[in-house]
């Protein structure tokens, strides 16, 4: 909501295109789903080399507790659009890229110290969120690929979490 008002006031009316460019939707939806696919794949990376990423999982899973799907997708899909609108959308388009990324990756603070790793990729996910923002001039990108990422991870806690209740994790979890 502070997006949209920050938005509102700063252009005088909230565009279409500042959401999306009708020209080129499908380019840009491509281009999200290609950003959070490679994000996925940085963290799967990160996840299966440190020790301190799969603590940070067990530690998020926990504090996830117990989701079903329909709950993963309106979570990912309100946080992707939400924060998007105010990061890349208000705060990218006041105060520049830099400044929304370093904003973004405060406002994911890790659960408990020890989680650099949170910290660095939140980092790099912000520093590829405000670029494709920057590159394609409108917000579509950004949220899809956000709302990917925050939806396959929100999935995956929420399954490693009911297999280490039911006493086992699923196949290949570390």
């Amino acid at each position: 909501m502070a997006g949209a008002v920050w938005m509102g006031w700063q252009e005088g009316a909230i565009r279409l295109e500042r959401f999306l460019d009708p020209t080129a939707w499908l380019l840009d939806g491509a281009l999200g789903l290609g950003t959070g696919a490679l994000l996925l794949g940085l963290w799967e990376v990160g996840r299966q080399a440190l020790p301190a990423a799969r603590r940070l999982e067990e530690r998020l899973g926990e504090l996830l507790g117990p989701v079903d799907l329909s709950e993963v997708v309106a979570l990912a899909l309100l946080s992707g659009f939400a924060e998007e609108l105010f990061f890349r959308g208000a705060l990218q388009g006041a105060w520049g890229w830099l400044a929304a990324t370093i904003l973004f990756a405060l406002a994911h603070p890790e659960p408990n110290r020890g989680y650099g790793v949170w910290t660095v990729f939140v980092g790099v996910a912000g520093l590829a969120l405000a670029g494709l923002v920057a590159w394609r001039g409108n917000l579509l990108p950004a949220i899809v690929a956000h709302s990917l990422v925050n939806g396959v991870n929100l999935a995956r806690l929420a399954r490693r979490q009911a297999s280490f209740k039911a006493g086992k994790l699923p196949v290949g979890e570390k």
